[in-house]
């Protein structure tokens, strides 16, 4: 893969001050206009594109946040952060997902011994990562996609924090009941990617990462006919609510996931707290599969690598980015922790725009 330009994110006062321009998570284009998530709070915002005389995008800009509150019910309330890890755009609907992870507390710098030993025992669960929202896309009066509350009778809606998530429901499952209780960077579960493809909705977990095998869950969420503002899941073969695959990707979790047609490109980096190996991986007609999957290694083709650094530029978030004008189609990366480099003049942050191979 051949980074072949950087565009600039922009973003205005209250994302980087609340430093969503530094902890991206999640990323999808909708048209002329990108949505993307930080995973430090509860909303997701949505830039527009700006682009050159060949119908390059040059930059995004003109932010316009939207409050995941203002939308659906979060089961912690508002403030809390709901840690977006994925987001996904079909047929109308933007789909976004926390990491349904518990987290242990970091050693503070400084602090004493005991105090450290007492952290890293500690374990926290913040309820809003524990969600699926499923929000309604129109077309504004200004040609923008936008999203809402209602349209007709198309309903924001979500699942979890009615003992409903997706972690309820593998309580029982073989494979990862036993990692629900370990926080994610410990190898625990840690959904970092989701991609929508007719009524299937693809989730990629970063952790657990079973004997080198990664995890892919697949679920077919409606709306909940009791209630038009939560969903609820149908069986994907007339019996079990979901389908759970796994995928050799030679010891690496997944950190995010983007449909392209059939297919499912599947960023990949190491589940626990370490810098790279980071590629992409191509799963051909993967939303063809209609059992659950064991796929080998030299079933999926692997696209190429993309850069990492020392303690920063981790790619967290993949997006196609269809051009116009036949410049054609490109792969637009986002990084969590970006270097310094990354960070411009204008409080901005450098994504990278990559071509790769069909």
């Amino acid at each position: 893969m051949i980074v072949e330009r950087r565009v600039e994110l922009r973003f205005g006062h209250d994302s980087r001050e609340a430093e969503t321009h530094t902890n991206l998570s999640a990323v999808r284009q909708d048209g002329r206009c990108l949505w993307v998530a930080g995973d430090e709070t509860a909303t997701i915002e949505r830039l527009t594109a700006t682009t050159d005389d060949a119908g390059r995008v040059t930059a995004y800009g003109d932010e316009l946040t939207v409050r995941l509150a203002d939308l659906v019910e979060l089961p912690a309330g508002p403030e809390e952060e709901a840690d977006i890890e994925g987001l996904s755009r079909t047929d109308g609907w933007l789909w976004a997902i926390g990491s349904h992870s518990l987290k242990r507390k970091k050693i503070k710098a400084g602090q004493s011994d005991a105090k450290s030993r007492k952290r890293l025992a500690t374990i926290v669960r913040e309820e809003n990562r524990f969600i699926l929202a499923r929000l309604p896309i129109v077309t504004g009066a200004d040609g923008l996609p936008e999203v809402v509350r209602e349209d007709g009778e198309r309903t924001a809606a979500v699942l979890g924090g009615r003992g409903d998530s997706i972690t309820d429901l593998l309580a029982d499952d073989p494979h990862l009941a036993a990692f629900l209780p370990i926080p994610s960077k410990d190898n625990g579960i840690d959904v970092e990617g989701v991609a929508a493809h007719g009524d299937r909705l693809y989730i990629g977990l970063r952790g657990p990462v079973l004997r080198g095998w990664a995890v892919l869950i697949e679920i077919h969420p409606v709306t909940d006919p009791d209630d038009p503002h939560r969903l609820t899941l149908k069986p994907v073969d007339g019996k079990a609510l979901y389908r759970s695959h796994f995928l050799d990707l030679g010891g690496l979790g997944i950190r995010d996931l983007c449909p392209d047609g059939d297919d499912l490109l599947i960023l990949t980096g190491p589940s626990m707290d370490l810098d790279g190996p980071v590629r992409v991986v191509r799963w051909r007609g993967a939303a063809k599969v209609d059992s659950p999957d064991v796929v080998p290694g030299e079933e999926l083709l692997e696209i190429g690598d993309l850069p990492y650094g020392e303690g920063d530029d981790h790619a967290e978030g993949i997006a196609v980015l269809d051009e116009t004008e036949g410049v054609g189609t490109r792969l637009l990366v986002v990084y969590d922790s970006p270097s310094p480099g990354r960070l411009t003049d204008e409080g901005g942050v450098l994504a990278d725009v990559v071509s790769f191979d069909k």
